[in-house]
Parts: C-alpha cells; sequence; structure tokens
C-alpha cells in the first residue's frame, strides 16, 4: 500500500473568508503534504471552492481573506503580485469545474495550452507544439494531432475538461488543485484521469488538493479527507477512518446520500417515441489538392423506443455519441433516420409544424448555469416558452402557472424575481427542470442533470423527477455517466461506444450481468454495489 508524505507544501491556519461582512469560511485549518492527496468535500455552498480561491488570491475585490497560508516555504500572505503570476500555473495548477467557461472560445485548444509553455517555461514554435501534443496523449485524449487544432465547442465535455489538467500539468507543478476534476467524465476516464493524476503526483512529490463532491473517488484516491459544512471544518482524517467511523452527523449524512430506490413500474404500452436508423455524420474538412475523406459517424445507425411513463438511460464514454443522439431525436442537431412521436414523424417535420411540437419536447442541459441566461430572472426564465407556446395565455394566468411550477420542483415562489447567480447548482438545476415541465410535455430529455452536483442534492433531484414522472406520466431520455444514478432513475439502458450500441436492454439486467465487456468495464470502474430491493 502506497505511503503518503509527510512534509508539509500547502498549509492554511484559521483561513477566515467573508464578502461584505457575510463570513462564508470560518477558521479553516488544512495542511496538503507532498506526494498526498486531500479531499475536500461538503454539498454545494459549503465552502469549498472559495477555501482553494481564497488561499491562491482569485477571489474578487469585495472578499477579505485572513489567516496563515504558506506555500513550502513561501508565505502567500505577504506575496506581490508578480510572485503570484510566477506561482499561479507555475508551481501550482488549477482544474476548474466548468473547462467551457475556463477555455477560451476564441483560440484553438493547442494555442491555449501552448501559453502557458511559452509564459513559464519559454516554449514557442515547434517545440510548443511537440510538448503540448504529448501532453493531450498523457491525458489519454485520442487523435492529438487533430485536437492541437480544434475549437474548445467541437469537442465533448469530457474532452474540454481533459484538456484543462493537460494544462494544469504542463509545468509540472508542485501543488495541484483540481476542483471537480471528473465532473464531465464518465467512469472508466475517471479512473484513467486520477490514476494519471496519482502517477503524476508520486513521480514529482506533487501534492493535490482535490475538491469533490464524489465520495466514491474520494474513497479511491484520496489519502485523507476534510469535511467541511457552513465554511466549518466538520472532521478531518484518514479516509479509511473517516469512512468507517465518521465523528461528526454531517459526514454520516454524505455517506449515506447515495440515490436509492426504483422508478415505477410500467406495463406493456405502445411506444411514444420510435426510432428506426437514426445516424448522425459530420464532414470532415479538406486539405488543399487532398480528396475529401469520409464524414465521421458520431452515431452509427440504431434503433431506440421509448413508452410513455418509461425512461430509457443512455450511458457511454465522453464522446460516444449520447448527447449527439439526443439532439437528432429532439431535431436540434443534424442526422437521418425515422423519429416518429406518437404517429407523427418528427423528421418530416419542418417550420412551424415541428415548433408546435416543441412544446412536447422538453430537455434539460448539463449545466444550469451556461443554460440559464443570467440577464433574466427566474420568473422570466421559466415563463418564456410557456408565453411562446400559449400567447392566449393572460398575465394573471402566465403568472400562477408559474408559481405553481416553482413550488412543484421544491423551491419558494420568491424566488421568481431572483437571478440565476444566487442560487446553489441544484437550485439552478430545479429552475432548468420547472421551464422544461411548464409546458406539460410528454418526452424529457435530461442531458447529465446530476453530474454537477453533490450526493445529497444528487438524491434530491433524482426523488423529485421521479416524483414528476409519476404525477405527470412523463417519459424521460436519461443521459449520464452515473451508474448508481441511472440505476435509480432508469427501466431500460442503452450502452454506447463510439456512436454505436453495445448492449441494452433492463436497467437492473444490464448493470448486474452485463454481456459486453465495455459494459462490465464501465461497471467496473463505477464500484456499483450489488442492487439491495
Amino acid at each position: 500500500m502506497r505511503e503518503p508524505g509527510t512534509t508539509p507544501l500547502l498549509q492554511l491556519h484559521d483561513l477566515t473568508i467573508t464578502f461584505d461582512a457575510v463570513t462564508v469560511v470560518d477558521r479553516l485549518s488544512l495542511t496538503v503534504n507532498r506526494g498526498e492527496t486531500l479531499a475536500l468535500v461538503g454539498e454545494s455552498g459549503s465552502g469549498k471552492s472559495v477555501s482553494a480561491l481564497g488561499a491562491m488570491n482569485l477571489l474578487p475585490p469585495n472578499a477579505r481573506v485572513e489567516g496563515g497560508r504558506r506555500l513550502g516555504d513561501t508565505d502567500l500572505t505577504t506575496l506581490p503580485e508578480r510572485g503570484w503570476r510566477g506561482l499561479r500555473g507555475g508551481r501550482v495548477g488549477f482544474v476548474f469545474q466548468e473547462p467551457m467557461t475556463s477555455l477560451n472560445p476564441l483560440h484553438p485548444i493547442g494555442k491555449q495550452i501552448g501559453e502557458t509553455l511559452r509564459l513559464h517555461q519559454g516554449l514557442t514554435g515547434k517545440a510548443a507544439r511537440v510538448r503540448t501534443r504529448e501532453l493531450l496523449e498523457q491525458v489519454k485524449l485520442p487523435r492529438a494531432d487533430d485536437l492541437l487544432d480544434a475549437w474548445p465547442h467541437q469537442i465533448s465535455g469530457g474532452q474540454r475538461q481533459r484538456v484543462m489538467i493537460a494544462m494544469a500539468i504542463a509545468n509540472g507543478p508542485e501543488l495541484l488543485i483540481a476542483d471537480e476534476p471528473t465532473t464531465a467524465l464518465d467512469v472508466t476516464v475517471q479512473q484513467e484521469i486520477l490514476a494519471l493524476l496519482a502517477e503524476l503526483r508520486d513521480a514529482h512529490g506533487m501534492g493535490m488538493l482535490f475538491i469533490t463532491h464524489d465520495l466514491n473517488l474520494v474513497h479511491r484516491h484520496a489519502d485523507r479527507i476534510c469535511v467541511l459544512n457552513g465554511g466549518r471544518e466538520q472532521e478531518t482524517g484518514p479516509v479509511e477512518a473517516v469512512f468507517t467511523r465518521p465523528r461528526s452527523d454531517y459526514t454520516r449524512l454524505l455517506l449515506e446520500a447515495e440515490p436509492e430506490g426504483r422508478p415505477a413500474p410500467i406495463g406493456r404500452i405502445a411506444p411514444l417515441l420510435r426510432a428506426r436508423g437514426v445516424a448522425v455524420r459530420f464532414p470532415r474538412p479538406r486539405r488543399l489538392f487532398a480528396r475529401r475523406p469520409p464524414p465521421f459517424e458520431a452515431v452509427k445507425p440504431l434503433d431506440l423506443h421509448v413508452a410513455p411513463g418509461e425512461t430509457l438511460g443512455i450511458v457511454g464514454e465522453s464522446g460516444s455519441g449520447k448527447t449527439t443522439l439526443a439532439l437528432a431525436l429532439l431535431r436540434l442537431g443534424q442526422g437521418s433516420g425515422e423519429i416518429d412521436f406518437d404517429g407523427t414523424r418528427l423528421d418530416q417535420l419542418t417550420g412551424n409544424a415541428l415548433r408546435r411540437q416543441r412544446r412536447n419536447l422538453q430537455v434539460v442541459f448539463q449545466d444550469p448555469y451556461g443554460s440559464l441566461s443570467p440577464r433574466l430572472p427566474v420568473f422570466d426564465i421559466v415563463s418564456e416558452g410557456l408565453r411562446f407556446h400559449h400567447p392566449e395565455l393572460t398575465t394573471a394566468e402566465v403568472d400562477r402557472r408559474v408559481r405553481d411550477t416553482l413550488r412543484e420542483v421544491g423551491l419558494p415562489e420568491e424566488c421568481a424575481s431572483r437571478y440565476p447567480h444566487e442560487f446553489s447548482g441544484g437550485q439552478r438545476q430545479r429552475i432548468a427542470v420547472a421551464r422544461a415541465i411548464i409546458l406539460e410535455p410528454r418526452l424529457v430529455v435530461l442531458d447529465e442533470p446530476t453530474s454537477a452536483l453533490d450526493r445529497s442534492v444528487q438524491k434530491q433531484l433524482v426523488e423529485l423527477l421521479r416524483d414528476l414522472q409519476t404525477r405527470r406520466h412523463l417519459s424521460y431520455l436519461f443521459i449520464s455517466h452515473d451508474l448508481a444514478v441511472v440505476r435509480a432513475m432508469a427501466h431500460r439502458v442503452m450502452v454506447l461506444k463510439d456512436g454505436e450500441v453495445m448492449e441494452q436492454g433492463d436497467c437492473l439486467q444490464v448493470l448486474e450481468n452485463p454481456v459486453s465487456d465495455y459494459t462490465r468495464a464501465l461497471v467496473a470502474a463505477a464500484g456499483l454495489a450489488p442492487w439491495q430491493s
């Protein structure tokens, strides 16, 4: 068994952070040793990310940071701004939770990684490009040569997260601050990435501050754990000791917050959605004076069906075609094949006829902060679709429908006048669910709706979605890489790899007795405990 390091690297003593006289972190003390991984866990709003940002002087001007901070022999409390610029990205690497907002959409991937190599190592030109390609290969990104010139919007969420990890390790940092680094990754890539980070940590004596809500990953990959609640430390200790003998009630609550139960059973009902031979192909760019290469098959021809009141789970690695398939089924992206929705051929509809069907087909995206307009209050966000599809409703009727829907998803009526940035991740996702169900759709696509949420909030959202499904007889197309959540939500499951169906069938049957080697690898990587009925 690996022995973690004991030489202090990052030391925080009585770290206190206030915003306009409101204390968000209260006298936090922790140490990250060289060669060890310390996991910082807690619910949304507990102060995990703000503690790391405060320690590295990355908070806005209205934040006040007090207490002792050291990195090795460097006193961070007296470090000048020039010193911070050399330290961040050099001695300290960062992996943030939302890679799409961290990557510059105006520059290709290779240029963005090359920039940090130029600033901290002076590498330019061919040398920087060669090193960038090595980094992309190091974080298990396929087709590294193609990705050098790719733009952030052209790659999947999981691939963007791996690009962020490549940037973070580019300069061989002493300390890596990984803020939810595997949120957008499927379970097999999670294991690969964390194994890679562990390998780098051991090879270079690097310390890692691992901020996450996934306790399964903490149990497998961290040496020690620090539990936060309301900005206060609840307990700190070796992972095994905290998991087997938690001292605080809050820690016990987190450990017991796995998604439970199963969706309500359904009988044999004619499908609501039936797709035949659905495929998605993207043209590849043609080089000068060369023949156009064959198109890239993002989704190979497949069939699927979803019955009224049923949940079909779609799982697979990042880039396997899950979201691309869903967008094709909703006619929000390109695709071919037959798509029959309750007797209507969606693939043959255009213009107003297609727009009228939109009220029956809604979607909840993975990133609620990115999908909710920051300029609109919650009332306008939730009512926008209602006012478009039902212009005959009076102002009073719209107001009543919005407030009834907010209550139905567990939000108070008074939140209607507030803006998305004023809510936690779990609350923002409830707003996104409210926006989807206010139109009384028959099918809702849920694209990784729980991936950015901590376990306790995941459990609440799963229970909410199952309750809404039962009361409204909704059908769900549920996309996720979290097999524990899929098991709690889905009646049937389809496993995709490289756009091809590996297997599909009853959810419990597939997850308990997988037929394909790929599905077995997914289940093993997830560490899924046997189902207890």
